[in-house]
């Protein structure tokens, strides 16, 4: 009894202390960039409906910028945690299983050949493509019926790779979609605007609320489906629902910001060492710290070329790529 205390208490404190740091780095994002805006403005800009210079940038570029980010994090972050589930491997994230680059694909096509397309559109692209790609990943490595972690992975890197070439491809022979695309590619966030934010925000509501609604049966499913099964669990429905709402998240995330990487990877690892296994309570801080790695992430990279600014991906990329090596060294586990 004690111990569950304990343990609802460190929850408690825990989503304090996230919370926190949240607001410290939207915060920062709202203040840090080319022009140098103080806590105090930020806070006035706000309050007041004024019409200076600052008050315009916070309210027209960097607060739907911070809010774009926190969303994206999120939202990566818990299809990071659905597909680990989904698959029972702890190196599952939209990136590497494909589900990222077959979303990039099909966005990247509907620029280069319908230019004249709305961005509201290519979240449908996105989807389809993310679908694509981790269905087909998913069909490769259950061919044979042995659907281990390593097949898995292997698939899920011999997509992403394949994809990728048909992308660079698509750019390499439509030159005049390069460098707007390229830039994209690498993940970004900047230059976000309010219409992002609506178009991304209902499927993010939709994809968070199907995460939380079937938390305990991802609990359970992971298990193993053996056990699953045994304990009444629609072992189809159940992967029909968290591969759509992976699909959801991720596929609005890549049309909105580019497929920014390793956030689905690090962050469920790390929320698991102090929440435990529990998907009741691995989503919402999943979503929490996610938003976190990403606002926090994208404050870093306007220091890579200040006072320009540089893709949101760089960042996350150089703190997941040893996040990766050190969870494959450890064989899955970051404990």
């Amino acid at each position: 009894m004690q111990k569950s205390i304990d343990k609802r208490k460190g929850r408690i404190l825990l989503f304090v202390v996230g919370f926190i740091l949240l607001l410290i780095s939207m915060t920062a994002s709202v203040s840090v960039g080319a022009s140098s805006i103080t806590f105090s403005e930020v806070i006035q800009s706000l309050l007041n409906n004024g019409h200076s210079k600052e008050e315009m940038i916070i309210r027209s570029i960097r607060l739907p910028r911070a809010i774009l980010g926190a969303l994206i994090g999120a939202n990566l972050a818990i299809a990071g945690a659905l597909m680990q589930a989904l698959t029972r491997n702890p190196l599952a994230s939209p990136q590497i299983f494909g589900v990222n680059a077959g979303a990039s694909l099909l966005v990247v096509a509907f620029i280069i050949f319908f230019p004249n397309i709305q961005p509201s559109s290519l979240v449908y692209a996105a989807f389809i493509g993310s679908a694509l790609g981790g269905g087909i990943v998913y069909t490769m490595a259950s061919i044979g019926g042995n659907l281990s972690p390593v097949r898995l992975a292997l698939a899920g890197m011999s997509i992403h790779l394949f994809f990728s070439s048909i992308t660079e491809g698509l750019i390499y022979f439509n030159e005049q979609s390069t460098e707007t695309v390229l830039y994209w590619l690498a993940g970004s966030i900047d230059g976000s605007q309010w219409a992002d934010v609506t178009i991304i925000l209902p499927w993010t509501l939709t994809g968070i609320i199907m995460a939380i609604i079937f938390s305990r049966s991802t609990t359970i499913f992971n298990l193993g489906e053996d056990i699953a099964k045994g304990l009444g669990q629609k072992i189809g429905f159940i992967r029909v629902v968290l591969g759509s709402t992976v699909v959801l998240l991720a596929g609005a995330s890549v049309a909105v910001a580019g497929p920014i990487g390793f956030i689905g990877l690090m962050i469920p690892h790390i929320v698991r060492r102090f929440v435990g296994v529990d998907y009741r309570y691995i989503i919402p801080f999943s979503a929490l710290f996610g938003a976190i790695l990403l606002v926090s992430a994208d404050v870093l990279s306007r220091f890579i070329s200040y006072p320009f600014e540089s893709p949101v991906g760089i960042v996350t990329a150089l703190m997941g790529a040893p996040f990766f090596l050190y969870l494959a060294r450890k064989g899955g586990k970051a404990s």
